[in-house]
Formats: C-alpha cells, sequence, structure tokens
C-alpha cells in the first residue's frame, strides 16, 4: 500500500517548500535526501558558535514582498547588505564595480570622470559582436576593470581562458556611478538569525525525513511508497544518462578556526590573482555580526566537475543545453513525477527564485 502522496527527493530549498504547502493541504510526504543533514546548499554547519555556510555563502536577497513574507514565517532576518571587496595586485578594491572602485583605479571624484574614462576604453577596446567572454567584457566596461577585477577571477572560476568562453556570461556588469557597495538592488535583503537551518526546519515540522538515502540504490521501494514523486536531483541520471552528461562546474571548501576574533574585517573577499587557488575567502561570524573571540573563514575553489562531486553551476553552452532539451522532453511526458529545482532543471537559480518556482508548482499541483 501507498503510504504518502508524494515522496520527495532532495531535501533542498525546493523540496522542502514543496512538502511543506502540500502538507498544509493535507498530504503527506517522505522527503529523503542522499545527504547526512537536510537544507540542501543552505544548510549551515555550527562550529563553535558560528554558523558556518557549509556549500558557499548565501545571501538572502529578493524584490518580491510575497517571497521575503514566507521566509520571514520561519526564521527572523537580520539587516545584513553585502558588500564584497576584492584583492588584486596587493590593493583592496570595491565591488560591485562603483564609484569607490573607480576612485580605487584612477583616482576619479565625479561620475563624469569615470563616465569617460570607461567610454574610452570601450570605444579603444570593445567590439559590436563579440564572439567571447573578454571581448564582451572590454566592449562592457573597459580594459583597466576588466583586467584588474574580472578576467583572471572569472579564469579561476571556469577553468578556461576568458577567451574560450562564451560572451553570454557576462551579457551584462553592474556598474554603478555612485558611492554605493551594496551589492545588490533588491529592497529585501539579510540573513536568517541563527542560519539557514531555522527556515528549513520550519518548512519540514511535521513532515517524515529520512536522510542518508541515495534514492537510485532504493528507487523500486521508494517510488512504491507514494502516488507522485517529486523529483530534484540530475535530471540526467534520473534517465540514466542516456544522452549523455550534463556538466556543471563544481566547488571546494575547505574551513579554518582561528583564534582571532576578527580575520579579514567583511564577510566576502574575492582574490583575483591567479597565483592564489582559491577564487575567496569567506568569514561566516560577519554574516551575523558576530562577536566572538574565535573565527571560522573558508577558501572556496572552483574546481572541474566529476560524477563524484557536487554539481554547482550548470555549463549552459549549446552541447550542454541541447541534451537538457532531449531529457526534458522526456520529462514533461511523465505523469506520475514533477520535476523541480536547479539540477533537475539545469538551470541556476538565487534562493528567491528556487522558493518562488517551488511554490508555484506546488499551487499547479494541489489546485
Amino acid at each position: 500500500m501507498q503510504k504518502y502522496d508524494y515522496l520527495i527527493v532532495g531535501a533542498g530549498l525546493f523540496g522542502c517548500v514543496f512538502a511543506h504547502e502540500a502538507t498544509k493541504q493535507g498530504k503527506k510526504c517522505l522527503v529523503v535526501d542522499k545527504r547526512t543533514h537536510v537544507g540542501g546548499n543552505v544548510y549551515c554547519e555550527n562550529i563553535d558558535g558560528i554558523n558556518v555556510h557549509k556549500y558557499g555563502a548565501h545571501i538572502f536577497h529578493t524584490n518580491d514582498k510575497a517571497i521575503w513574507d514566507y521566509v520571514n514565517q520561519f526564521a527572523e532576518f537580520n539587516n545584513y547588505i553585502n558588500s564584497p571587496i576584492s584583492l588584486s595586485k596587493g590593493k583592496l578594491y570595491n565591488l560591485p564595480f562603483n564609484m569607490n572602485t573607480f576612485y580605487q583605479l584612477w583616482g576619479t571624484k565625479t561620475p563624469e570622470e569615470a563616465k569617460t574614462i570607461i567610454e574610452s576604453q570601450i570605444k579603444q577596446f570593445g567590439v559590436k559582436t563579440p564572439k567571447n567572454l573578454e571581448e564582451q567584457a572590454l566592449s562592457l566596461i573597459g580594459k583597466d576593470v576588466y583586467e584588474t577585477l574580472i578576467k583572471e577571477y572569472t579564469e579561476k572560476q571556469w577553468g578556461k581562458k576568458a577567451t574560450d568562453l562564451p560572451s553570454f556570461i557576462i551579457k551584462r556588469l553592474p556598474v554603478r556611478y555612485t558611492f554605493n557597495n551594496n551589492y545588490f538592488n533588491d529592497t529585501y535583503q539579510g540573513i536568517p538569525i541563527g542560519g539557514y537551518n531555522k527556515i528549513i526546519d520550519g518548512l519540514l515540522k511535521d513532515i517524515d525525513v529520512k536522510t542518508n538515502v541515495d534514492f537510485f540504490e532504493e528507487k523500486e521501494e521508494l517510488s512504491a511508497l507514494a502516488n507522485k514523486i517529486v523529483y530534484t536531483g540530475k535530471i540526467d541520471e534520473f534517465y540514466n544518462y542516456k544522452f549523455g552528461n550534463l556538466e556543471y562546474r563544481s566547488l571546494r571548501f575547505e574551513n579554518i578556526r582561528l583564534d582571532t576574533d576578527n580575520y579579514q574585517g567583511n564577510a566576502v573577499v574575492n582574490y583575483n590573482d591567479a597565483t592564489v587557488p582559491y577564487t575567496r575567502i569567506i568569514e561566516h561570524k560577519h554574516f551575523e555580526f558576530g562577536k566572538q573571540k574565535h573565527t571560522v573563514i573558508t577558501k572556496e575553489f572552483s574546481e572541474k566537475w566529476t560524477q563524484e562531486k557536487e554539481a554547482y553551476y550548470p555549463i549552459n553552452n549549446d552541447d550542454n543545453q541541447n541534451k537538457y532539451q532531449q531529457y526534458r522532453a522526456l520529462s514533461i511526458q511523465e505523469d506520475n513525477i514533477i520535476f523541480g529545482g536547479r539540477l533537475a532543471e539545469y538551470k541556476y537559480y538565487d534562493m528567491h527564485q528556487i522558493i518562488a518556482s517551488a511554490l508555484q508548482k506546488s499551487k499547479q499541483e494541489l489546485s
């Protein structure tokens, strides 16, 4: 006998929101995840009283008040504003590119002075139809910003030369002619006080959960437990890679506990230079204005993805998109399987976007 209405494969944000909404409608859900914890990539590991973002920095931001109100049901948010800085050739620069950045580069003091330099460099180095990322960046921002703050960082991030990367990776670059270091433009921003686990725990309250479960090792047995499956894993894996692997970039994290109360003075510091193997250092206590006498930092390394590693960023080139469309054509023919989330849809989502997607799909399914 089927015990559940929905088997939800993956306890990330999509799966947890869907499970919560279904449960509110009186449905019975079982959530399974192959990791030893719930929460997917927003999971926080408490290390000596500091909430460490285990799978990279997660800063919540949205312009959608309904989404903001939704997450605030489960946790109170602080007023953290993401203002990363970037280290290049021994100098620090503010991000995103703004009047502070331009002053640090050129000593310009007015928007007109900065615009004149940028427009001159675009005219000199830009091209009308960029064929690769380098040409695209030069056409958007000019030589100095590109070579100082984009080129080497991007090449580390993607593991390829900028001239070998497609131009669409940077369709636009955020440029501000104000002295504003707020990375996001969104109305609502912050970090849940006590970490993202509070939101996940709230979403999964009174729902059956099993961790350390590999769906594919127990597929027949698990599938028999429910009327429908909500699948949030890799879509190519679901179909046994019949059209080939979809490609990703992966990340590796190196956590270090330090006996100092303040290592870098900021939550996020990018390391541009190719001679530095990691792309950035996260100091987690600054997300929650921590006063601890110690700190935890994480060095983040971008790596080539293999099936044994976590899949983070889809490589949305033509070859991969063509493969994905073949998998998607199969998925939309399924009557009893709902595909959702970044891995099942082969799409990069911010947190507010994944929540909106899960709410929309659950509404369609449950109405």
